[in-house]
C-alpha cells in the first residue's frame, strides 16, 4: 500500500477521528515553528536537514489550512494533500506522535495507526 492508500483507509474507517487528528498536527507544526532555534540545534537527522524538515512542516500547515473542512469530509482530499509526496514524511510522524506520546482513547484507532504507519 502507498501512503495515500493507508490515509484513505484510516480515514474511511474512522472519520470522527480525523479534525482532532488536524488539529493535533497543526500544532505541531506551530510547536516546532516556535522553538526553531532549540528545534535546529538538537536536530541529528542524517535522512534530512532541519531546514528540509520544516519546509515539510510549513506545507503540510498550508494544506490543512487551505483544505481542513474538505480533509474532514473526504478521505481522498485528506490522503492527496497530506500523504501524497514528501509531506507524508512529516504527516506520518505526527500520526504516530499522536496516537503513542500519549494514550488515545480510541483503542481502534491507534491499532489501525500502528498497523498501517509503523513499520
Amino acid at each position: 500500500m502507498t501512503n495515500v492508500d493507508k490515509a484513505n483507509a484510516l480515514h474511511q474507517l474512522f472519520p470522527q477521528e480525523i479534525p482532532a487528528l488536524l488539529d493535533f498536527i497543526t500544532g505541531m507544526c506551530e510547536a516546532i515553528q516556535q522553538d526553531k532555534d532549540r528545534n535546529r540545534s538538537n536536530w541529528d537527522d542524517g535522512f534530512m536537514s532541519f531546514d528540509y524538515w520544516l519546509s515539510l512542516i510549513l506545507e503540510t500547515e498550508y494544506r490543512i489550512k487551505k483544505f481542513q473542512n474538505r480533509m474532514c469530509e473526504s478521505n481522498k482530499v485528506f490522503a492527496e494533500q497530506l500523504f501524497d509526496g514528501f509531506t507524508a514524511v512529516f504527516a506520518s510522524h505526527c500520526i504516530t506522535v499522536y496516537t503513542s506520546v500519549k494514550k488515545h482513547p480510541n483503542a481502534k484507532f491507534t491499532l489501525a495507526v500502528e498497523l498501517l504507519f509503523n513499520p
